[in-house]
């Protein structure tokens, strides 16, 4: 069963920030889908099972961005 987490993500301007941010989640391990919305910081990550926080801030921080 799919597991569904939205974050707040500061600092993502235009849509090469979302693939940025994207990308980098994409390389968790579990995650199915990753979708962003830059006008409001969300980002909703679906997985395969719960995702440690952790995991998804250094992700975000790799791409150049903060969460928030």
């Amino acid at each position: 069963m799919s597991q569904t987490q939205t974050y707040a993500v500061t600092g993502m301007t235009c849509e090469h920030c979302a693939a940025s941010v994207t990308e980098e989640i994409s390389e968790i391990a579990g995650v199915e889908d990753v979708d962003v919305v830059v006008e409001t910081g969300a980002v909703t990550v679906t997985s395969t099972a719960p995702l440690d926080e952790s995991a998804v801030r250094a992700a975000v921080e790799e791409a150049g961005y903060t969460l928030a």
